[in-house]
């Protein structure tokens, strides 16, 4: 995360605006905090992105609108029931999330003194992650703008259309950006109600930059609709990773996702017969989260920028009440567990990958199905064996 690679690439739009560039950046910062985790993780979509990168649900949101409701992008698609799992059931331990932190220096890890987290942030640079939340100048915000005029060459008539539709996204870029996480949570509800505001505010960008590309579309002539609609199949037939259909994306949010942990939580929990109650209606309400989103994956016949951020909007709706159904009856359990068995469900995720092989996999720079093997060693382990030397 501090290697002034990733650095530069993060603070430059013409890297961002590459969606491959965006892909093997997310996987190399959410690499940053993994531990032993056999396919890339049971977190991970099947096209080589994550939900979840440390503490930060849904990484480059903002981009992911406007790349699936202009170009027809298709990994806006992957997120889904998975995400929700990887809510619950989180694969990061405490030491696998300093990886997230902003670096601190001086004192001791675990025995003697220790700077705390406030103290660090000042001392540091501002935490590279939050940079994925979405930028707010225009540079960033901008970019879609910059290549639909490019595309179109707007005549005068259009052009103060344009620039409201540029507002809006400069406008849609600072609400996600505001939901970005400001600290780590350690909770199941505590990360089901990150998800919540995440897609709130991208629901809320959708919501701005709607109407305004409904306007500007409406501006358009036959051969600008046709020129900006190609522009996004060309970008897409000449994108060497070969992005996989609208269907298979619904299919391959699903894929990777483990069975219900029962054994674990009985193991671990020991509930009562009361307890044994609200874990079946949390289940259950797994269960109809996951309809819910197979619902609303169709097939993709949204071919204009206008009808593809109306369906992301769609989308984003489902993925909100699915996650507000799964985070209800997840409150209800909370409220009758002890403390001791709070701590042992927030185990289950860790545990669990911890118990995997420690060899795991990462995308390649040539993107596709191709790979290479990493070891990752636990963070705050390193940190406690470098202490000891």
């Amino acid at each position: 995360m501090g290697s002034r690679s990733f650095a530069r690439a993060l603070h430059n739009p013409g890297a961002l605006h590459n969606p491959g560039t965006r892909a093997l950046m997310t996987a190399t910062a959410a690499t940053a905090g993994w531990r032993h985790l056999q396919g890339g993780g049971w977190w991970r979509h099947g096209n080589g992105g994550f939900g979840w990168v440390g503490p930060l649900f849904w990484p480059f949101a903002f981009y992911d609108i406007y790349d699936y409701s202009l170009w027809g992008w298709n990994p806006f698609w992957w997120y889904g029931y998975g995400d929700i799992y990887a809510g619950l059931f989180y694969p990061y331990g405490y030491d696998d999330l300093l990886g997230y932190l902003p670096s601190y220096g001086g004192g001791y890890y675990g025995g003697g003194y220790r700077r705390s987290y406030a103290a660090a942030r000042a001392n540091t640079a501002p935490d590279e992650i939050s940079q994925m939340c979405g930028e707010d100048n225009r540079d960033i915000a901008g970019l879609p703008i910059d290549r639909i005029q490019q595309a179109i060459q707007p005549s005068e008539a259009q052009r103060p259309a344009l620039d409201d539709l540029a507002n809006a996204t400069v406008k849609a870029s600072q609400g996600i950006r505001a939901a970005c996480p400001t600290k780590i949570v350690s909770t199941a509800p505590a990360r089901l109600a990150a998800m919540e505001q995440r897609l709130e505010a991208m629901i809320q960008a959708v919501d701005i930059v709607q109407p305004a590309l409904d306007r500007f579309w409406g501006l358009l002539s036959d051969e600008q609709k046709s020129r900006l609609s190609s522009l996004g199949q060309s970008e897409r037939n000449s994108d060497r990773r070969g992005d996989s259909p609208l269907a298979s994306a619904c299919s391959g949010t699903q894929a990777n996702v483990p069975d219900w942990p029962a054994a674990e939580i009985e193991s671990r929990l020991h509930p009562t017969e009361a307890q044994r109650a609200s874990l079946a209606n949390l289940k259950d309400a797994t269960v109809k989260a996951a309809d819910m989103l197979k619902s609303t994956c169709a097939p993709d016949d949204a071919l204009t920028p206008p009808a593809r951020i109306a369906a992301a909007g769609k989308r984003l709706d489902t993925m909100l009440q699915a996650v507000e159904t799964v985070k209800s009856a997840l409150d209800d359990l909370y409220k009758d567990l002890t403390d001791e068995q709070k701590a042992q469900f927030e185990a289950i995720g860790p545990e669990r990958t911890a118990a995997l092989s420690p060899d795991d996999t990462a995308p390649s720079s040539g993107g596709g199905r191709h790979y290479r093997r990493h070891h990752h060693a636990s963070i705050g382990g390193f940190v406690r064996r470098l202490i000891g030397f």
